[in-house]
């Protein structure tokens, strides 16, 4: 697959909250700043800073600038075009040590003086000329490789998730609104084997758990920490006000508000 087949997202002035990470990506930050949350550390880029940020990883993102105007260059590189610039160039994968879903790229000049080339080849929806999306993807990945020659270790490691302990990764991530499926493969398991292993572990459905324990969550972050409902719904997980609100009273009798309510009267 060449790069032109990928469909490039050069610029958008919104960064999607949450999502599965399913391509390596370069992030570049080209006005305001931006967090990211991989479940286990939080990261924040300004203008001008970049990362990478890994594939087969959760993530959640919060533009730090509310309404402000924010923008970033990103480019996905699939695993396809990464095989045929591996063969091409006859790379060898190397050790890549860090762990880390958001991984940092050491300062060049030569990072900044691409992201400036790219204005000449970009239409007016911030999109390159497909001519020259194959050169553009590459030249970047050669910057990357001769600035840091261990992330060929990170670029051309085509592995799939291997299994880990499925409780430890569903608490960790409960949060993070993604599709079942996903939660499976992310823990090295098959859709049916993820479900069994999960009703052995929690004694519930995947779908059912994950309510209820975003909605414990949602309890103690509104009866204890003095959260609203419109503050947290997204942060855990749910794409709806109303439909949290709906499912918070089925479960507790009571909406959210109504707690907040009541917890602001108890302790008058």
């Amino acid at each position: 697959m060449s790069a032109a087949e990928i469909k490039p997202c050069f610029t958008e002035p919104k960064i999607s909250p949450e999502q599965f990470i399913p391509d390596h990506v370069f992030l570049y930050v080209t006005k305001g700043s931006v967090t990211g949350y991989d479940g286990n550390k939080s990261y924040t880029l300004t203008t001008g800073e970049y990362c990478l940020v890994r594939k087969n990883r959760l993530a959640k993102y919060n533009n730090d600038n509310g309404d402000a105007e924010f923008e970033r260059i990103i480019f996905c590189y699939e695993e396809e075009f990464l095989r045929h610039f591996q063969e091409k160039n006859k790379l060898k994968i190397v050790k890549f040590d860090s762990a880390d879903t958001f991984v940092k790229i050491t300062p060049t000049e030569l990072i900044p003086d691409f992201i400036r080339s790219l204005k000449p080849y970009t239409n007016n929806s911030g999109k390159i000329d497909q001519a020259f999306e194959d050169v553009k993807y590459e030249e970047l990945l050669i910057i990357l490789l001769k600035n840091q020659p261990e992330l060929a270790g990170l670029f051309f490691n085509y592995g799939m998730p291997e299994k880990i302990n499925l409780e430890e990764f569903m608490n960790r991530n409960f949060k993070f609104n993604v599709r079942i499926d996903r939660f499976a493969y992310l823990t090295g398991r098959s859709l049916s084997a993820f479900k069994r292993d999960f009703k052995t572990i929690f004694n519930a459905t995947p779908n059912h758990w994950l309510v209820q324990k975003r909605l414990q969550e949602a309890h103690f972050l509104i009866a204890k920490k003095n959260k609203k409902a419109s503050e947290i719904y997204l942060d855990l997980g749910f794409e709806d006000l109303s439909h949290f609100s709906f499912a918070f009273k089925k479960l507790f009798g009571m909406r959210p508000t109504e707690l907040a309510q009541q917890k602001k009267y108890a302790s008058r």
